[in-house]
Parts: C-alpha cells; structure tokens; sequence
C-alpha cells in the first residue's frame, strides 16, 4: 500500500500574519531525518514552534508548525523537503519505499572567485545572492587591498547540482552583477577539489572558542542559560523506550541542534513532541531507541547524551571578540554534522548583524577546525578599524549572538 507522490510533503501556508504555517511529511522513516528536515527548513530562514513526531521504524508521520519568512517559497520548500526523505519510486502513481545506497558520492565543490569595488554591508549582500540561489558557504576568504578593491573567494557546494554548466555559473554571476552593479569588476567559477575542507588543529585557536564551557550551574563563569536548561533522561515510564525530557530556551535552529545530536549518536526518534511556550520557554519530550531498537539502560551512555545536549542547547555557538594589536577580530564557531554539514545561514547572520551595527569587514575567512572529538567551522572576521572603532566589542558581540540566536 502506497501513498501519492504529492502527499509525501504537505505545506498550508498560515492565511494570517501571526499564525504558524504547517507542514506535514508522511514517508519511510530513516535515523537522521528529523535532522534533514530540519537542516531544510532552517536554511529557508523558518523557526519551528511546534511539532509531533510519530513512527514505527519503517513509516514516520511528522507534523510541525513554523514561523518566519514572509517571502518563502513554499513550491521550493517543498521540492528540497521531499529530496531529503528516503528515495522512493513512483509507480501506478503511488509511492513505494526503496532503501537507501549505503554511499553516496560527495558534492562537487566550486570555487567562486570575484573581484568589485569596496561599499559598506557588500559582503552580506553577496551572501544574500548565494543564499537566494541555494548555494552552501562552506569557506570563504575575504581581503580588501588598500585602493578599496574587494577580492572574494566562496568554496561553495550547488544544492541543486547545476553548477558545473556554464548557464547556472552565468546565471551566478548575473545576479551577482544585478545587485553589485558597476561595482563588480570580474566574477570567475571553477570546480576544485574537497582537500580545502580538510581540519587545522585547534591549538591555533584562542581558549575562547577552544576550550569546553563550563556546564557546572553554580560556577561562576557558567552562562547564564545553563540555569534555564533542564534534561532528564527516563527509563521508567515506558518498557521499550528512553523518555528524554528537555526544557529550554528556545533559539534559532533549536530543534535541529536536538535532532542533530541525536542523528551523530545513531539516535532514532519513535515519538516526539515539542512547544514553544511563554517568554521563549520551550518544552520536549522525544522517546528514543539505539539503533539496535533497545532503550538506553548504560548509565554512562546516558551521561553522555545528556552532557552534549546541554551543551548544544546552552551554546549551540560560540562568539568571542579580540583585540588584535590595533585590529578587533570577531570569532564564530558552531559544530559540524559527523556527516561534514554545517549549520546554514551562520554567514549570512553574522553579516547581516555587522551591516546593522554599521561594521565594516576588512578580511573574513571560514574554516574547520578539530576541536575535542568534533568537527567545528569557525568564522574568523577581521572588523574594519575605522568604522567599527566606535562600537564597543561587548555590543558587537552582543549584536551577532542575538542575531544568530534569532534574539534580535
């Protein structure tokens, strides 16, 4: 027994300003999708507030209510929603689950090489562009030559694999153009190999981004957050699963981080509600299996799980701002998927943040780093002396947090 091919993904855009638009996913269940459709649905600029989740192994019914972006485009949504569930073929137009390859091959990746005259908020508006036509940032390398040229280089991965034709990379850099304008003064793409992405040691890092946050809640040097941060893990109220318990508060891309720890421990989720309360509380409970079906009995296992999601959800981001010599430098980190995805829009945020507060960017650059058992991106923005000097480094830092945790 099948369902229709277009019943796999059903959005109802909300018909009021302040009603969440629902979308229900109805297909073959597989560990890691709660996190796929999340990853998606993120990149689209959505928050989730609220959300049901309910399988049996082998189908999964999920429901969740977004909000957000006004200017979604839901038929697109859709398209990259279905694209991330388990392949599926379509026959006597009903659709029928097929198993997964164990391996797929990597993305290509493409170097996107472009040179323009310098203009405040520039980088963020190139940002924009790329986010607009689904390309992923995964490292960038920004300077600014003292005669106010501007030389970009974006490592960037095409979602919808296209890029390797000369009509998509012409299609690049006309928008490019459409919103640089005479500013632009070369725009060149090439496909690269993956060997840029490789890790640098963390030893390179300053202790701010490299060293493990204290989680103790009555350290002193805890965030505050911790205090609002609760997870229990429960064996008693079922025979065959977990019962995780979260209560938090919410922050951009919140039930990813959940989902995305989950899908690195090999975590399925059998049923799972989550809700946006008052003043940005919000409560979670998920049953959950190993992947050999079992409940988590290990004491330490459950240690474990329980530390790193209090750890993603009191600092799903680290942000840090340095004096260097003369210069202010601004850090952003954020872990990896063990699949090597990184969390989208983070760029995006940080730019947009910058080109409120009036911040000029000088040099910028992404890279991986290793840092304890995990695979981070750290974003590495070198300010713009003259226009960032009279911004004090604590509202700097203040500003990207808020605007990465969805605060602003």
């Amino acid at each position: 027994m099948g369902i229709l091919l277009d019943d796999v993904v059903l959005i109802r855009p909300s018909e009021k300003h302040d009603e969440p638009s629902v979308i229900t996913v109805n297909c073959p269940d597989k560990t890691g999708l709660g996190c796929d459709l999340c990853r998606v649905i993120l990149f689209f600029g959505l928050n989730i507030v609220r959300g049901d989740v309910t399988t049996d192994g082998k189908w999964c019914y999920i429901v969740l209510w977004v909000t957000g972006n006004s200017s979604t485009r839901w038929g697109l949504l859709k398209q990259r929603l279905v694209e991330v569930c388990p392949s599926c073929y379509s026959a006597a137009t009903l659709v029928y689950f097929r198993p997964e390859p164990q391996s797929s091959k990597p993305s290509d990746m493409f170097l996107l090489k472009f040179c323009c005259h310098d203009r405040r908020g520039l980088l963020h508006d190139v940002t924009s562009v790329l986010c607009e036509l689904e390309l992923l940032i995964e490292k960038v390398k920004v300077s600014t030559t003292p005669d106010g040229k501007v030389m970009d280089l974006f490592f960037i991965i095409d979602t919808r694999e296209l890029m390797h034709t000369t009509k998509r990379q012409r299609d690049t850099c006309d928008h490019l153009k459409h919103v640089l304008g005479d500013a632009m003064i070369s725009c060149e793409i090439e496909m690269i190999g993956a060997e840029v992405m490789l890790c640098s040691p963390a030893s390179s890092l300053p202790s701010e981004i490299a060293k493990e946050p204290d989680l103790n809640e009555n350290s002193p040097t805890t965030s505050s957050g911790a205090k609002d941060v609760s997870v229990t893990l429960d064996n008693s109220l079922s025979p065959s699963h977990t019962l995780v318990q979260i209560v938090c508060q919410d922050h951009k891309g919140l039930i990813y981080d959940i989902m995305r720890t989950l899908k690195d421990y090999n975590i399925q989720i059998s049923y799972g509600r989550f809700n946006k309360k008052e003043r940005r509380s919000c409560e979670i409970d998920l049953f959950i299996v190993q992947a050999d079906g079992k409940k988590i009995l290990d004491q330490s296992k459950q240690n474990v799980l329980s530390t790193r999601l209090r750890m993603e959800l009191i600092h799903p981001l680290r942000v840090t701002v340095l004096s260097r010599g003369p210069d202010t430098e601004l850090l952003v980190a954020n872990p990896t998927e063990l699949s090597g995805k990184g969390r989208p829009l983070v760029f995006y945020n940080i730019t947009l943040a910058l080109k409120l507060l009036d911040i000029g960017i000088f040099l910028a650059e992404i890279r991986r780093y290793l840092i304890g058992d995990q695979e981070w991106e750290v974003y590495r923005v070198m300010l713009d002396e003259g226009a960032g000097s009279s911004v004090p480094r604590n509202k700097i830092k203040d500003g990207v947090r808020k605007m990465l945790m969805g605060w602003a």
